[in-house]
């Protein structure tokens, strides 16, 4: 499975990802952006398909996004928990990136090969329109559009990979087993990770709480994701600072990562 203090960070998760997410895919502050192994043959799970092409949504008191609902059947407290979120090395999914407090929705796309990985929210047509990328060592993120932004650079993090977002999402924590109510309704672990400065051991100390993401992963595997909310500094440029994404598939072989030419150029 993410802006400098003027640009988007990476979640790691979480994101950034996309988070993320990440992160969805959840990254340090200062970072630029906004957030596995192969699974068995019936886990390379699809869903209904995403939102057509040209049509924003506007969110309201539902959304199409799947909200969750206790725990599943026979769920044991006292069972171990599984294995963290690990984001693979090839994927292709498709769902829709929803900013609640802005009343936007709009498609998005989660692609991943040979370790490289790429989100892209929204278009030309749509109130926003950005794209998040992991490419050969660094983090990108270029906005395009959002709402009030005049400003469009291409953000770089050299020294960002899809191992060291899988070593962000190993440090997770276990929220518990879930059932996101859609369609069709999906059976999920919930995860949380985060980036607190400064790093102090328990006690009262004063700290700061920079980056979450809740990221909800297959129960059958962990590597297929199918919603990750980023809430923090890396959603800066939205005034609740909180984002999220939702899947409706994501399939387990290759998809296709595209550096912008604008990032490709030096500055």
């Amino acid at each position: 499975m993410g802006r400098t203090l003027t640009r988007r960070a990476a979640v790691s998760a979480v994101l950034a990802g996309v988070i993320a997410l990440a992160s969805a895919t959840l990254s340090p502050a200062g970072a630029g952006t906004r957030a596995g192994a192969t699974p068995p043959p019936a886990t390379a799970a699809t869903g209904p398909a995403a939102s057509p092409a040209g049509t924003a949504t506007t969110t309201g008191p539902t959304t199409g996004t799947a909200t969750t609902t206790g725990t599943t059947p026979g769920d044991d407290a006292t069972a171990p928990a599984p294995r963290p979120p690990r984001l693979p090395r090839d994927f292709r999914g498709r769902g829709k990136w929803i900013v609640r407090d802005l009343g936007i929705t709009v498609p998005f796309t989660w692609e991943g090969r040979d370790g490289d990985s790429q989100m892209v929210a929204g278009g030309p047509q749509y109130p926003i329109w950005f794209t998040n990328l992991i490419h050969r060592g660094t983090l990108y993120t270029l906005t395009y559009k959002w709402p009030g932004l005049t400003e469009h650079p291409c953000s770089r993090i050299p020294g960002f990979d899809l191992d060291t977002l899988n070593r962000k999402l190993g440090t997770a924590r276990f929220v518990g087993r879930e059932i996101l109510q859609g369609n069709p309704s999906r059976y999920v672990n919930h995860w949380r990770v985060g980036v607190v400065v400064p790093q102090l051991p328990p006690g009262k100390f004063l700290r700061f709480p920079l980056a979450l993401g809740d990221i909800y992963v297959d129960q059958r595997d962990r590597g297929t994701f199918w919603q990750v909310l980023q809430f923090g500094i890396q959603n800066l440029y939205d005034p609740e600072l909180d984002e999220w994404l939702v899947m409706d598939t994501f399939e387990h072989r290759p998809g296709r990562v595209t550096l912008p030419a604008r990032c490709s150029s030096p500055g």
